[in-house]
C-alpha cells in the first residue's frame, strides 16, 4: 500500500457508517436523504455548502451526464442527482471509499442514477466525448501529472462541455503543517500557483468562464461545531481535528490558497 492509498484508507468503513448512522437516531432500513447525510459525505473543504455553491456556478442540467473525479464517499453525486435527476458516474481510488459510496447510494435510494467505479484519473476507464460535465473537488492536490489530469478531463468531455472544480494549490511559501486532509507528509502533496492551474488548462484545451480564489470568504465563516452529531468526517478521517486544524493555519498563513473555476472545454 502506497503511502496516498493509505491515507485514504478506512477499515470497516461500512460498519462505521451505519453504526454513526444508527448513533444520529436514523434507520438506514428506512432509508436516508442526502440531506442527512451532508456533514459525512462531502470531504473536501467547506463541505456540503461548498457543493451546494459550485453546484450553482455550473449550471449543470438534469440531462447533464456528470463525472466525479476523486469521489469520496459520492456525496456531491448524490447531492447532484438528488438536486437534479442528472445522472453521475464517480470515479474514485479508494477502495473502502467506493465501499462507502456504494453503500450509501443504495441507503438513500440514488443507486440507479450513480455509477461506482474504481480507477486512477490519469487513465480515466470512459470513452471520449462521454460527458457533458467533469466535476471535482479537493483533488488535484494528490496529483504531480497535472498535464496528463487535465488532458484525460478534456478527452472524456464533449465540445463545449465544462469542468467544474475547486482546489488548494500553492501560496506564497512551501506548505509546512502536517498531516492534511489529502497528505500525511509532503511526499503525497502536489500544488501548484494558480498561474500554474490556469496555464495548464490552456494547454489542455479549455477556456475560462470562472476561476476565483474564496480563501479570505472561507476564513471568514464561522466554524460549525458539529461535535454534538455523530455523523461527521470523523467516522472515517482519522486525526480530523488535527489535519483540517492544519489545514485552516496553512490558509490563515497564506502557504495554500482555495480556489474555485469553471472552465469550457474547446
Amino acid at each position: 500500500m502506497t503511502g496516498l492509498e493509505a491515507h485514504y484508507s478506512a477499515r470497516d468503513i461500512e460498519t462505521r457508517i451505519l453504526a454513526a448512522v444508527r448513533a444520529a437516531g436514523l434507520n438506514p432500513e428506512q432509508g436516508l436523504s442526502p440531506e442527512e447525510l451532508g456533514a459525512l459525505d462531502h470531504f473536501h473543504t467547506g463541505g456540503v455548502g461548498a457543493s451546494r455553491e459550485l453546484l450553482q456556478l455550473a449550471q449543470i442540467r438534469a440531462e447533464d451526464r456528470v463525472l466525479d473525479i476523486g469521489a469520496g464517499l459520492a456525496g456531491p453525486a448524490r447531492l447532484l442527482a438528488s438536486a437534479l435527476g442528472c445522472r453521475v458516474d464517480c470515479l474514485e481510488m479508494s477502495a473502502d471509499f467506493c465501499a462507502a459510496a456504494e453503500l450509501l447510494n443504495r441507503l438513500t435510494g440514488l443507486d440507479q442514477r450513480i455509477a461506482v467505479h474504481r480507477g486512477s484519473a490519469l487513465d480515466l476507464p470512459f470513452a471520449d466525448n462521454s460527458f457533458d460535465v467533469v466535476w471535482m473537488q479537493n483533488v488535484g492536490m494528490n496529483i504531480a501529472d497535472k498535464g496528463t489530469l487535465y488532458g484525460e478531463i478534456h478527452r472524456v468531455l464533449k465540445p463545449g462541455g465544462r469542468y467544474a472544480f475547486q482546489e488548494m494549490i500553492a501560496g506564497e511559501t512551501a506548505t509546512l503543517h502536517f498531516p492534511l486532509p489529502w497528505a500525511s507528509d509532503p511526499a503525497d502533496s502536489f500544488l501548484v500557483s494558480a498561474e500554474a492551474t490556469c496555464a495548464a488548462l490552456g494547454e489542455s484545451g479549455f477556456v475560462a468562464e470562472l476561476f476565483e480564489d474564496t480563501s479570505d470568504a472561507h476564513l471568514r465563516k464561522a466554524t460549525v461545531d458539529a461535535a454534538a452529531s455523530p455523523l461527521t468526517l470523523a467516522v472515517f478521517v482519522d486525526n480530523l481535528a488535527q489535519k483540517a486544524g492544519n489545514a485552516r493555519r496553512s490558509l490563515q498563513e497564506g502557504q495554500i490558497r482555495l480556489v474555485r473555476g469553471v472552465f469550457r472545454a474547446r
